[in-house]
C-alpha cells in the first residue's frame, strides 16, 4: 500500500480533508489525486454538509509532481491520465451539495491553484502565493485553470497563464477569489469559525444556492476541462514540454524551440 498522502476526519459534522505530504510540498501526482478523490467520495457518502480542503506543512501545493513527469516512460500518456483524474476531482468538489472551504498557506502553484479555487469559499494566510507556471515548462494550463476566468477575469487569467506572475493573498482577495485573508497563525481558527457558521445554516438552501450560482458562472465546466486535457496531452508530447520539465529538474533555464 502507498503511504497516505491525504488524511480525512469528521470534526463537529464537517469533513476535513488534508493534503498530507509536507515533505513533498503536497505535489500533485496520480496517487495524491486518487486519495483525494476517495476522500471526497467518502464525504459525499457521509452527507457531510461542509467539506474543508487544507494542507499540512509550509505549502498548500507546489503543483504537479514534475519528478513523476520526468520519470514516466510516456510523459504524454502520464499527463493525460493525471489531467483526466484531476478534472474528475475538481468536478466532484464543485458538484458536491456540501459547501467546500479551502484554507491556503504558502504557495498554491500549478494544479494546486485551481484545486484550491475549486472550493466555494477560499481562505488564505498572508503567506499565500498563487501562480500557474504551466507555460514556463512548455505545457498549457490545466487542472480546471480555465474555470478561474470566472473568478479572476479574462485578462488577469491571461496574465497568470502567459507571464507566470505570482499573486499575493491580498491581490487574489482584491480580485474576489479569496474570501478572507488572515495571519498565518490565525488561519485554522478562522477556518473553524467559517465552518461553524456554515454548519449552523440551512444546508439545503446552501446547496441549492451553490449550484445555481455555479451554473451561471461556469455553465459548461466539463467541456472546458476536456479541452484542457486534450491540449496538455498534445503539449506533453512535444519537445518543449520535455525540455521544460528536464530544465526545471536540473534547475537550469529552459531553451524552447516551439516544436
Amino acid at each position: 500500500m502507498p503511504d497516505a498522502l491525504v488524511s480525512y476526519e469528521r470534526r463537529d459534522g464537517a469533513a476535513w480533508i488534508t493534503l498530507d505530504d509536507p515533505a513533498g510540498g503536497n505535489a500533485v501526482n496520480s496517487e495524491m489525486v486518487s486519495q483525494l478523490h476517495r476522500a471526497v467520495q467518502r464525504a459525499r457518502q457521509e452527507s457531510a454538509p461542509v467539506v474543508v480542503l487544507r494542507a499540512a506543512g509550509r505549502f498548500f501545493s507546489v503543483g504537479g509532481d514534475l519528478a513523476a513527469f520526468g520519470a514516466a516512460e510516456d510523459m504524454a500518456a502520464y499527463v493525460d491520465d493525471l489531467a483526466s483524474s484531476l478534472h474528475r476531482l475538481v468536478g466532484d468538489l464543485t458538484s458536491l451539495d456540501a459547501v467546500v472551504v479551502s484554507a491556503v498557506q504558502g504557495v498554491a502553484a500549478g494544479a494546486g491553484f485551481p484545486l484550491a479555487a475549486a472550493a466555494d469559499i477560499v481562505l488564505a494566510a498572508r503567506s499565500a502565493k498563487f501562480t500557474l507556471g504551466y507555460t514556463k515548462i512548455g505545457l498549457s494550463v490545466d487542472g480546471g485553470t480555465s474555470l478561474l476566468t470566472a473568478s479572476l477575469g479574462l485578462h488577469r487569467a491571461l496574465r497568470l497563464a502567459l507571464l507566470n506572475d505570482v499573486l499575493s493573498a491580498e491581490e487574489v482577495f482584491a480580485a474576489g477569489l479569496v474570501a478572507q485573508v488572515h495571519d498565518d497563525d490565525k488561519l485554522e481558527a478562522a477556518t473553524e469559525a467559517v465552518v461553524a457558521t456554515l454548519m449552523a445554516g440551512a444546508h439545503r438552501a446552501q446547496a441549492a444556492s451553490k449550484h445555481l450560482l455555479r451554473a451561471v458562472a461556469t455553465p459548461a465546466p466539463a467541456t472546458a476541462m476536456h479541452h484542457e486535457t486534450v491540449s496538455i496531452r498534445e503539449r506533453a508530447a512535444g519537445q518543449d514540454a520535455h525540455e521544460g520539465v528536464q530544465a526545471f529538474l536540473a534547475k537550469r533555464p529552459a531553451s524552447f524551440t516551439g516544436q
